[in-house]
């Protein structure tokens, strides 16, 4: 029992990596008063990138910076209609969901003649699991063993990466001037432009740092947690890491532990496939499928709570005279 819960949360760190990446992504950007719900889309298309530079190089770092390059691109798009031409933001981010969803599987064919797919990466050119010190002469000791060799140890660098994420993020928002003026930009931009601050460029800014967070977040996704792209690897993770930015009330630490349910709720669901129950058999994979999607949004809705964002989100911001 006990070795089987350590193993459910082995997999809950592996899964809600690239949503705590995402949501931490979308919350700079709503904290600056820009939705984005085009973070479903820069996952998609980072992680293609990721993937295809990965497999084209042979360098996992060069395929992480094309992530990264692709996602940042996508953010400036959004930025470019929303900011600068004060654009519809929903229209905007849904323009930019299509275009991952359509782009990455013509490119995908026209490159590589794989229906969409990237070649197989080779160890060289993912993020492999790393082993800690100690974790190897610990594995054997008693419950600490098994906690340290196989929950804390055994992850590869981006999972820690996100892990770390989340008290950076903390920290800048909270503590940094940038972050004053970000949280400022979103709640009362009026205020930030009477200041002589231009809240254009806090929210570009914001919008660089949601790029650089789901260009990681997509990278993991096709070369670490998998060996290459496959269409529609998203698999919906970019809205499931707003419901969860939402669950956190737009702060760091909740939402962590939203995206951690999410988590645990897929790596349960996993374990579940093949069992089977009394009166009703082997479960469906079907219904394995869906089960945390729908478990996640049953939980979300009912423990939330009201949950109100930055007051200035979603408006276009137009500079008084």
């Amino acid at each position: 029992m006990y070795e089987n819960l350590i193993l459910i949360l082995d997999a809950t760190l592996r899964v809600s990596a690239p949503l705590i990446l995402a949501a931490l992504a979308g919350l700079f950007s709503e904290r600056s008063g820009i939705v984005n719900i085009a973070l479903e889309g820069q996952i998609l298309f980072s992680a293609f990138a990721a993937a295809a530079a990965a497999s084209v190089t042979g360098s996992v770092w060069l395929g992480l910076l094309s992530g990264i390059a692709v996602a940042c691109s996508l953010s400036m798009l959004h930025g470019f209609a929303s900011i600068t031409h004060k654009g519809d933001q929903i229209v905007s981010g849904v323009a930019i969901n299509m275009l991952a969803v359509g782009l990455t599987v013509t490119l995908g064919r026209y490159w590589f003649g794989l229906g969409g797919q990237t070649p197989a990466l080779l160890d060289s050119q993912r993020f492999l699991p790393i082993t800690l010190p100690g974790a190897d002469a610990l594995a054997d000791v008693p419950v600490l063993g098994l906690l340290y060799s196989e929950l804390i140890s055994g992850h590869n660098l981006l999972v820690y990466v996100a892990l770390f994420a989340v008290p950076i993020c903390w920290w800048v928002i909270y503590k940094t001037r940038f972050g004053l003026r970000l949280r400022a930009a979103g709640e009362n931009p009026h205020a930030v432009d009477t200041a002589g601050i231009s809240v254009a460029w806090i929210r570009y800014r914001a919008l660089l740092v949601t790029g650089l967070l789901t260009g990681i977040a997509g990278a993991y996704l096709s070369t670490a947690h998998s060996a290459g792209f496959v269409p529609n690897m998203s698999a919906g993770k970019g809205f499931i890491a707003l419901a969860a930015l939402i669950f956190g009330k737009w702060r760091p630490v909740p939402v962590l532990f939203g995206c951690l349910l999410f988590g645990f709720l897929d790596a349960v669901a996993i374990r579940l496939q093949g069992a089977e129950l009394p009166f009703i058999g082997e479960i469906p994979v079907q219904l394995i499928e869906v089960l945390p999607y729908v478990l996640t949004v049953l939980l979300l809705a009912g423990f939330i709570g009201r949950a109100v964002g930055p007051k200035a989100v979603g408006i276009p911001y137009i500079k008084s005279r």
